[in-house]
């Protein structure tokens, strides 16, 4: 694992992404045994912080997230998982856990700039 860097937590952000539509489902976090389990079984698996445990996408309500690829970014901190979503992603039952519209008018290349 010496190719990803870990925070101080020993986590990296994990993004997962609809492999099709290129829509981003949700953001979570994994450390060095969910990374290894995704790339041993293709399933998505991360750390739950708040549960401070290992949890298998899917494993309760059956939304599993088939892997179909990992990219790390740049800087090696974050990685992105392109996925076949079965079901909701997020657990309020929405496909994306960005369903929460905060501005979307005037978000253009000419704002990018400002932000």
């Amino acid at each position: 694992m010496a190719e990803l860097k870990l925070d101080a937590n020993g986590l990296i952000c994990a993004v997962a992404q609809d492999y099709e539509s290129g829509e981003v489902l949700m953001q979570a976090y994994m450390n060095e045994e969910a990374y290894q389990k995704t790339l041993e079984t293709g399933f998505a698996h991360y750390w739950s912080r708040s549960r401070k445990k290992l949890w298998k996408k899917g494993e309760e309500s059956g939304h599993l997230q088939k892997v179909r690829a990992i990219c790390l970014d740049c800087g090696k901190d974050c990685v992105l998982l392109k996925v076949e979503q079965v079901g909701a992603a997020c657990h309020t039952g929405n496909y994306s856990c960005f369903y929460t519209p905060v501005k979307e008018d005037g978000i253009g290349a000419e704002m990018l700039g400002q932000l």
